[in-house]
């Protein structure tokens, strides 16, 4: 059972990457997926959630706008696109994925603490 998520780099401000999140050794689309994010000395913080059926997102005031999550539950992945990126974007963006209560397709997680499983990590800088 495995997260795996990628698709950081280097980007110039304004402009944009997509992070993919996919699941291996079990099912996606039973699960809510969250993008989180941890900047350099600060706290680890979610930036966009989505449930299990991607009917229902949240996103962080922050983002609002420029960042858009989405489901490719037929390739067990979640996505990430982050456009009109910022310095303050930078960060190591995390997935991670909770099973949803049986029953709730529109189900989203905003604890932190309740996510079952968690991706390691992927680097995303925005400088000029």
């Amino acid at each position: 059972v495995q997260l795996q998520a990628s698709g950081g780099g280097l980007v110039q401000p304004g402009g944009s990457l997509r992070l993919s999140c996919e699941a291996s050794g079990f099912t996606l689309d039973r699960y809510a997926v969250g993008w989180f994010r941890q900047a350099p000395g600060k706290e680890r913080e979610a930036v966009a959630l989505t449930s299990s059926d991607g009917g229902s997102t949240v996103y962080a005031d922050s983002v609002k706008g420029r960042f858009t999550i989405s489901r490719d539950n037929a390739k067990n992945k979640v996505l990430l696109q982050m456009n009109a990126l910022k310095a303050e974007d930078t960060a190591v963006y995390y997935c991670a994925a909770r099973r949803a209560p049986f029953g709730s397709r529109r189900y989203i997680e905003r604890v932190e603490g309740r996510y079952d499983y968690w991706g390691q990590g992927t680097q995303v800088t925005v400088s000029s």
